[in-house]
């Protein structure tokens, strides 16, 4: 089916495919992911001190 002199050109678009889909898989799950911190937890209190000298 196919001859020696053409298998290393089939392994390397075969390398080439896989490593485009696991570089496209891994930047969907990076980006796609959206992180919302919440942000009641880290709210300031702002305390205002009254001197009476």
């Amino acid at each position: 089916m196919f001859n020696p002199q053409m298998m290393p050109l089939n392994w390397l678009t075969l390398l080439m495919y896989f490593s485009m889909v696991f570089m496209l898989f891994n930047m969907m799950n990076y980006f796609c992911i959206l992180y919302h911190p919440k942000m009641s937890h880290y709210q300031i209190k702002n305390i205002k001190y009254s001197w009476k000298w």
